[in-house]
């Protein structure tokens, strides 16, 4: 069966350039109970369901260390919950203004329906997060078939495969076969790959590589070039079956179907042995 249906991320794939948004929120609300983090502990889990990802970071050993340091406990459920408040606090404080689509995404968005195909979407947002983030993405001219949130899916976010599973249920797809996962984190892989599905990364402006457009513009193209291929590099290693530079570049190898046919082959090939 061809492919048919395109699954798209969107913080770090087809909107805000880095990923920032999530990042700066999640900073500020471990900062409220007195913890400290860095960029990079803060992306490593990031694409989950955001208390998930919260979990995640307490369960960190260094955190845990200073979280019985400052509170003379371990974290507790409570405390997740507390931490999401005011994630969430922030979050919404700038999440419209850190939606903005990426340089190349109208323009992909526009070439891959002009192929035929339908367009896709889950994150790690929830549904009240995603009504922002995809108005401003609307009012810029890019809006997708379908939007499926971790709302959708009684809490079960990426890395669980449902999601996807919900746009193939929307747009009644057959097999998985028909399906592409798009994404800019370890996460968005894994969630395809748990879909069954082929999983292809997007390494600029990723989380994984994790800056904003201003300091990206800031490098050299030797630069640029050797960090898409170590961003890249990363994503294999956790069984991407192809990585793109932006969706410009994805919308290219779309349109030459036989390249696609060639990762599916190669996909089967992999599942025998």
């Amino acid at each position: 069966m061809p492919v048919n249906t395109i699954i798209l991320d969107w913080a770090g794939t087809t909107v805000d350039f880095g990923c920032m948004a999530p990042v700066e929120a999640f900073k500020k609300a471990f900062e409220e109970k007195g913890i400290q983090l860095t960029d990079r502990e803060i992306r490593k889990p990031m694409g989950m369901l955001k208390k998930d990802h919260i979990k995640q970071l307490l369960s960190l050993d260094k955190v845990k260390k200073q979280w019985i340091e400052l509170h003379g406990r371990p974290s507790a459920e409570a405390d997740v919950s507390s931490i999401y408040q005011d994630f969430e606090k922030y979050l919404f404080a700038d999440l419209a203004e850190n939606s903005h689509l990426k340089p190349e995404t109208k323009q992909a968005m526009k070439k891959i329906k002009q192929l035929g195909y339908n367009i896709g979407s889950t994150t790690g947002y929830t549904k009240e997060m995603m009504a922002v983030v995809f108005e401003t993405a609307k009012m810029e001219g890019y809006h997708p078939d379908y939007v499926v949130t971790p709302d959708d899916v009684d809490s079960l976010g990426r890395p669980y495969p449902f999601m996807i599973f919900e746009n193939m249920r929307h747009f009644q797809n057959r097999s998985m076969e028909e399906v592409i996962k798009v994404g800019d984190t370890i996460t968005d892989i894994k969630e395809g790959k748990n879909a069954g599905v082929l999983s292809i990364a997007v390494t600029e402006g990723s989380s994984e590589m994790g800056l904003s457009l201003e300091e990206y513009k800031g490098l050299s193209k030797e630069e640029m070039e050797r960090l898409n291929q170590q961003t890249a590099e990363k994503f294999y290693q956790q069984g991407a079956d192809l990585c793109v530079k932006n969706l410009l570049e994805l919308a290219e190898i779309l349109q030459e179907r036989s390249t696609i046919q060639k990762l599916r082959e190669k996909k089967k090939e992999a599942v025998t042995n």
